[in-house]
């Protein structure tokens, strides 16, 4: 405990130290000597504590002697000399202490009680409001310090790529995990871009416990990690960064991350983020553990289920079901593009859902003929088209419309002719942003814990994987971003040409 030492009001040395606090530089001579009246000085040993994290305080400190250090989250942010003050916000608002300050050695602090400085009979309010203003400064100035907290990121998340239900889950859960581990969680605020450019502001801290977050919430960037549970869209990806598949600027991404002392890497979402992750993994020390989670509507990343591609096929399947109810009242064609880049998974699945007449599927060669045929006597008719139907023919061609236009620019060539009004829809990107359901939920939720046991085991450069009751990893090298459709799955989408 340290000890209460007596100590001379009008001692000029003291004077001239409170001179030194940058929050009383606009007090007078005479305003100084009445301040020292309500100060109180004390004794520390060396490693003695002045307050810990999360303490309720209401006392200020001006070091009159010695050297104090402050510890944020374990994190050693800095030292305190004389003539320097600390706890400032006490004074102000009644909240738990940031960090944890100790004596480095022998040495000495004033202390300023909030109760006497707001105590007219002690301090004239003249004092007083002179004092909070410098305060105020004072606070104001470790706020812009707080940046400190991101000089070393012990666990760093980066999202990228297109937005997909369960981003904002998946980062909530792996936040909590790790937190609870005593890990302390960062993630970038704009995917590889902020890795890139890598100041403090590129970077947030998620924090998983309530009491710790009451302490650190005014540092700039702590954000609290459970609401993102529930959470639509990315709240921490920008929108696609094509210069990161330059080989110069990911090494400029790994030195980063190298400088900052990185020990765990994440990247989250699809198979275009799984390649930067993997790239920047082998650029990386041994020691930085590298992993990827799977986060996309179009289960783009074969060998486990991917976090959104449940949402995505239960909205994209009522979309369809809409398009259906529309087709039958009004006599129409629709011909809708689904997402489907490769495989055609969502397409696929979204089509099967719906009961939709055909599934159109990138790649995929189909009889037109046969198909026009079976158009022919229909009164109403829903076709799915998966926006990777031949696309790299598309581009060839210098074709401006979508997948759904191209088809049926195809059917028209081949023959088709109809008096029934033909609507050719672009797939719904508000899919991307949709609620995410439970199943999706639940997936982020098992992936997070695998990670998290995988990163205890001292694991690394893996994938955590799900599929029904399983739970294993894939390590990247394994890892395979064609996720074909079976030709038995594709078959069942067909209602068309077999009826």
């Amino acid at each position: 405990m340290p000890k209460k030492t007596t100590f001379d009001p009008q001692d000029p040395a003291i004077h001239k130290i409170l001179r030194k606090v940058s929050s009383f530089k606009e007090l007078t001579a005479a305003e100084i000597k009445s301040l020292t009246t309500v100060l109180t000085m004390w004794q520390y040993k060396p490693d003695e504590v002045v307050c810990r994290e999360g303490q309720i305080g209401s006392t200020a400190y001006i070091v009159a002697d010695g050297e104090f250090f402050l510890d944020i989250m374990d994190r050693g942010i800095k030292s305190f000399l004389k003539g320097e003050s600390f706890g400032e916000i006490a004074l102000v608002d009644a909240r738990p202490r940031m960090g944890t300050i100790k004596a480095i050695n022998s040495a000495k602090l004033l202390s300023i009680e909030a109760d006497d400085l707001n105590n007219e009979e002690l301090v004239s309010p003249k004092i007083a409001k002179k004092i909070y203003q410098g305060f105020a400064r004072s606070i104001s100035s470790y706020l812009r310090e707080g940046t400190t907290l991101y000089e070393t990121l012990d666990v760093l998340m980066v999202q990228d790529g297109g937005c997909a239900p369960g981003y904002n889950p998946v980062t909530a859960f792996i936040a909590e995990y790790l937190c609870r581990a005593d890990r302390t969680v960062f993630i970038a605020a704009e995917g590889f871009k902020s890795v890139v450019t890598n100041r403090a502001i590129d970077y947030r801290c998620l924090v998983y416990d309530p009491e710790l977050y009451r302490q650190i919430e005014h540092v700039p960037g702590v954000l609290f990690s459970p609401p993102l549970r529930d959470a639509r869209g990315a709240n921490f990806r920008s929108e696609r960064y094509p210069e990161f598949k330059n080989e110069k600027i990911q090494k400029k991404a790994a030195q980063n991350i190298i400088d900052r002392k990185v020990k765990v890497i994440i990247g989250i979402g699809g198979n275009g983020t799984f390649y930067g992750i993997k790239a920047l993994s082998e650029l990386l020390p041994k020691s930085v553990q590298s992993f990827f989670i799977p986060v996309t509507v179009d289960s783009d990343v074969s060998g486990t289920d991917c976090i959104g591609e449940y949402t995505g096929v239960e909205v994209g399947s009522e979309k369809i079901r809409s398009y259906m109810a529309d087709s039958r009242t009004h006599k129409r064609i629709y011909i809708i593009e689904m997402m489907g880049a490769r495989g055609g998974y969502h397409a696929l699945r979204s089509c099967l859902g719906a009961g939709a007449h055909l599934a159109v599927l990138p790649n995929s060669n189909y009889n037109l003929k046969s198909i026009i045929k079976s158009m022919q006597d229909r009164k109403n008719l829903v076709i799915v088209v998966a926006e990777g139907y031949k696309v790299k023919e598309r581009k060839r061609k210098g074709y401006k419309g979508n997948a759904a236009e191209f088809f049926r620019d195809e059917l028209l060539k081949a023959g088709l002719k109809t008096e029934k009004r033909i609507i050719c829809e672009g797939f719904s990107r508000d899919i991307r942003g949709a609620q995410p359901n439970n199943l999706d939920i639940m997936l982020a939720q098992r992936m997070a814990r695998n990670l998290s046991q995988l990163i205890k085991d001292g694991k690394s450069k893996l994938m955590p994987a799900v599929l029904t009751d399983r739970e294993y990893s894939i390590p990247f090298h394994k890892i395979d971003t064609d996720n074909t459709v079976s030709p038995e799955l594709a078959s069942l989408a067909n209602r068309l040409t077999r009826e």
